[in-house]
């Protein structure tokens, strides 16, 4: 049974319709009134899964003077659903003026999980995971956008953008300048749909793909761009010299903490750097 006075995020498909959720289904046939970022486009969905609830536009123009409306229908004890044109609702759509006023005024806000192309981009870019910023459409002007590429240049951390097909080659010319032409990229197009592709290089490398194969500028875009790469710190002459010397006498993992001890250095990288010269010293035999 569905909570009552409550407002449901629920993504829907942003190409396959075989990922709207069972549970998406059910939530937006038993809500009293479905919040659409486009009434015409939600209504085809609707229509494909047999939903014939209410739909009301709420979008950039109209967010804030909708919130009044939308939380007079929870008072009343009904259930609102907000659904954006594909993908899950405030990930580069509207939503967010919506939740937290609904927030504000004390209304349950319950999150459903489903398809964000961010995400699905991310999961299959091979970069790391661990740590990641989603930092949607970038500027649509060179100056702001180099100015963004540049606070984010130093990162080490994945990042993740939304482009557009007009300027994907505008962007992917200011990455290269502001982040390296070698740094990792991957390109996510067209995710769950017919031509869907995923490709992964350096940048300087994916911006001459896209200019010889100008099939790959169209459509929707995901930029999975990887940090950058962390510098090694240098371990001072005299540690290595000493670690060089006691590794004669003694087992490396001695050796290393000894060393450690003595320059006040982490012996793990001691460690590290030991075990990377026996491997050298083995392949020069």
């Amino acid at each position: 049974m569905m909570t009552q006075a409550a407002l449901y995020i629920v993504p829907t498909p942003i190409g396959n319709l075989g990922d709207m959720t069972l549970r998406a289904i059910e939530v937006l046939k038993q809500v009293s009134v479905i919040a659409a970022e486009d009434t015409r486009n939600s209504r085809r969905l609707m229509q494909h899964f047999d939903i014939d609830t209410p739909l009301v536009a709420v979008h950039d123009h109209n967010e804030q003077q909708r919130c009044q409306w939308l939380g007079e229908q929870l008072t009343q004890g009904k259930s609102v659903a907000l659904i954006s044109d594909a993908g899950t609702p405030l990930i580069n759509d509207p939503g967010y003026h919506l939740v937290a006023y609904c927030q504000q005024q004390g209304f349950d806000v319950v999150p459903l999980p489903g398809a964000c192309a961010a995400i699905a981009a991310l999961s299959a870019s091979g970069l790391p995971t661990d740590r990641f910023s989603y930092e949607g459409f970038l500027p649509a002007k060179t100056k702001a956008r180099c100015d963004r590429l540049n606070d984010l240049a130093d990162a080490s951390h994945t990042m993740v953008f939304y482009e557009s097909p007009h300027r994907i080659l505008d962007s992917l010319t200011d990455i290269e300048t502001c982040m390296g032409a070698q740094r990792r990229i991957v390109m996510a197009r067209e995710i769950t749909k017919t031509f869907e592709s995923i490709l992964s290089m350096s940048v300087h490398e994916l911006r001459q793909r896209l200019i010889d194969e100008p099939r790959h500028q169209k459509g929707e875009m995901v930029l999975v761009v990887a940090g950058k790469p962390k510098q090694k710190e240098a371990l001072p002459k005299p540690a290595l010299q000493t670690l060089a010397l006691l590794r004669k006498e003694l087992p490396l993992k001695k050796a290393a903490a000894l060393t450690a001890q003595i320059y006040d250095l982490k012996k793990n990288a001691l460690y590290q750097y030991g075990l990377e010269q026996e491997k050298s010293d083995q392949a020069g035999e």
